[in-house]
């Protein structure tokens, strides 16, 4: 008769392999520490990025004057698109490009020179377009004239009186024409004849014509001629923060009146900020 073999016992964990290991006797894993030439890279990224950002999207700009009253305002802060009125780009084609169209408020580079503390320099400017390419316009008892139809004025547009020197010529626009004793330039005053057709100012290729909203408060078009496309920066998107702010002051120059103004506006952030305004679409 034979034995009946067994199979053999299963060794047993003893308490001390079961017990969970403390957290102070596990091994510490080596702690990876940033080199300084990655911070520098890091921050080198950012820059680079925030740089493209402000260079072909996007771009802020303040607003000077009360030349687009009351749409926009003086001490307004706006983000502006610098894509949808920017040439087409093949290798982007998820992005919507367009012309600027009437009625759009656009940022631009002045096309006459202003001397700025001694030096000639291209300023730029913040209007309502008014008139593309083949429009006719012209102006009576201040409303525009668009090839045949008077436009409704601005929704928000202020509308204080000129002053009496001024308010035949602003009014009454192309039929009395520019010329340096009002303000106009005189290269716009000289070339101005050339785009008369039967009492209408004609926009030429290639060429906007644009107003400010203030329309008896705005050195536009209207002093120094049409403004071509290629001088078109974008339009602005929205505003992300107003401040209460004089109509002159960014016209000053000079180191203290730059940390005066900064003083103010420290201790005046809350009082002073529009808030109303904050993020408020600019159309």
């Amino acid at each position: 008769m034979t034995k009946k073999k067994t199979p053999p016992a299963k060794t047993q964990k003893t308490q001390a392999e079961e017990a969970p290991v403390p957290a102070a006797a596990r091994p510490e894993e080596p702690r990876v520490e940033e080199t300084p030439y990655e911070a520098v890279a890091s921050i080198c990224s950012v820059l680079v990025v925030g740089l493209f950002i402000l260079t072909f999207l996007a771009q802020n700009y303040v607003i000077p004057s009360g030349s687009m009253e009351n749409t926009l305002l003086v001490g307004d802060h706006l983000v502006v698109d610098r894509i949808t009125f920017s040439p087409a780009a093949k290798w982007f084609p998820l992005v919507h490009y367009r012309e600027p169209r009437r009625g759009d408020i656009v940022v631009f580079k002045k096309p006459a020179q202003d001397d700025v503390d001694g030096r000639p320099e291209y300023l730029t400017l913040v209007k309502r377009l008014i008139g593309v390419p083949g429009d006719h316009i012209h102006l009576h008892n201040g409303v525009v004239i668009l090839n045949g139809v008077a436009q409704a004025p601005p929704k928000e547009g202020n509308d204080s009186p000129p002053s009496p020197e001024q308010q035949d010529f602003l009014d009454e626009f192309p039929s009395v024409p520019p010329s340096p004793d009002i303000g106009a330039t005189e290269a716009w005053s000289v070339e101005f004849p050339g785009h008369i057709e039967s009492g209408d100012l004609v926009v030429p290729p290639g060429r906007y014509f644009m107003m400010g909203d203030h329309r008896h408060s705005s050195l536009d078009s209207r002093y120094w001629g049409f403004v071509p496309r290629e001088n078109i920066i974008g339009r602005p998107l929205f505003n992300y923060w107003s401040f209460v702010t004089p109509d002159a002051e960014y016209e000053k120059t000079g180191l203290g009146n730059a940390v005066a103004w900064m003083a103010h506006v420290a201790l005046h952030f809350f009082s002073g900020t529009r808030w109303s305004r904050t993020l408020h679409r600019v159309r």
